[in-house]
């Protein structure tokens, strides 16, 4: 998903102690589809209360970010709202590769081979309203403020960066450097009791590839992004090059006359994205009881391993808000 960057972006390692004391604004959907995907039973089924809700979600929302605020790591999610039009074919595609994943997910399933199961259920994950909705839920109950987005979520994470109410956004996607995030976590919640941490400063990317931030989205929007795709034989590092030879306004040029979008709204959704500026951030004391109650007798958690989850909660105190975000 999002822009292609890896091969030209080098990240700094930092580990979870670099971070102590700081708060992340964390996609939210992007996490979530994490947590879908990787949290399964071996043969790939997500897991799921005896009612056959889905739990896979709730068990990462607890035992990940009880794990980073134990490390006093304070999180806020972002929830995407209204996605721009021009993410519209992006979404289909999607759609479609998940419908085809899970049908073979399904058919391997079925035949008792469990490794292409597994493989294509991971691929197959989707967001329910009801799966976004238990996931707010959950997160009030335990103290973790979550912001609704007006559009992309990427983008509200990386303004509460700029407007100096996170320190950084956590992300697997590279979109947050186009929509101008100053620092980027990459493997926050996938890893949460690793090191394995990938940090990108902006102005430090943007220094290093020797090109400006509006150059870098020319750059992503050549490549491709998920708001139109990108000029065919274009990557990275071809972007690169063309930035430095000065052909990027060229090349997008050619482009436009290939494509169905307009690419000056693309640029747009990156540089001028429309945010939500009327948020509050208060972390709130968890409610222990409340959480066993939700988890365990409404979804089948273990309480002992909920109990001790919750229990690493104790970090958050209802004082502590934006100004809390490490500047």
């Amino acid at each position: 998903m999002g822009v292609k960057l890896k091969d030209i972006v080098e990240p700094e390692s930092i580990s979870f102690k670099d971070l102590e004391g700081r708060t992340v604004s964390i996609d939210a959907f992007n996490t979530l589809f994490q947590f879908l995907s990787t949290i399964r039973q071996r043969d790939g089924r997500p897991l799921t209360d005896e009612n056959g809700n889905i739990t896979s979600h709730l068990s990462g929302i607890l035992y990940r970010n009880s794990s980073m605020i134990e490390k006093d790591i304070k999180p806020i999610y972002i929830f995407d709202g209204q996605a721009p039009e021009l993410k519209s074919e992006t979404q289909a595609k999607r759609r479609e590769i998940r419908d085809e994943a899970e049908k073979i997910y399904k058919d391997a399933l079925a035949k008792g081979d469990t490794e292409k199961a597994r493989k294509f259920a991971m691929r197959s994950s989707k967001l329910s309203p009801e799966i976004i909705e238990s996931s707010k839920k959950l997160l009030t109950l335990m103290g973790i403020p979550y912001i609704d987005a007006k559009g992309e979520g990427e983008a509200q994470a990386a303004y509460l960066v700029q407007n100096g109410d996170a320190y950084a956004v956590a992300s697997q996607d590279y979109d947050c450097l186009l929509f101008g995030a100053k620092r980027v976590v990459r493997n926050l919640a996938v890893n949460s009791n690793l090191g394995n941490l990938e940090y990108y400063q902006l102005n430090k990317v943007l220094k290093e590839l020797n090109v400006t931030r509006e150059e870098l989205v020319d750059m992503g929007i050549l490549i491709g992004t998920d708001f139109c795709d990108g000029l065919k034989g274009v990557g990275a590092k071809t972007a690169l090059k063309l930035a430095h030879k000065g052909q990027l306004k060229e090349k997008i040029a050619e482009l436009q006359k290939q494509s169905s979008h307009d690419l000056d709204e693309v640029r747009e959704i990156f540089l001028n994205h429309n945010v939500n500026t009327d948020y509050k951030i208060k972390w709130e004391k968890p409610n222990k009881d409340k959480i066993i109650e939700f988890l365990c007798y409404e979804h089948g958690f273990s309480e002992d391993r909920v109990s001790k989850a919750s229990d690493k909660l104790k970090n958050l105190n209802s004082s502590q808000c934006c100004l809390y975000a490490g500047f």
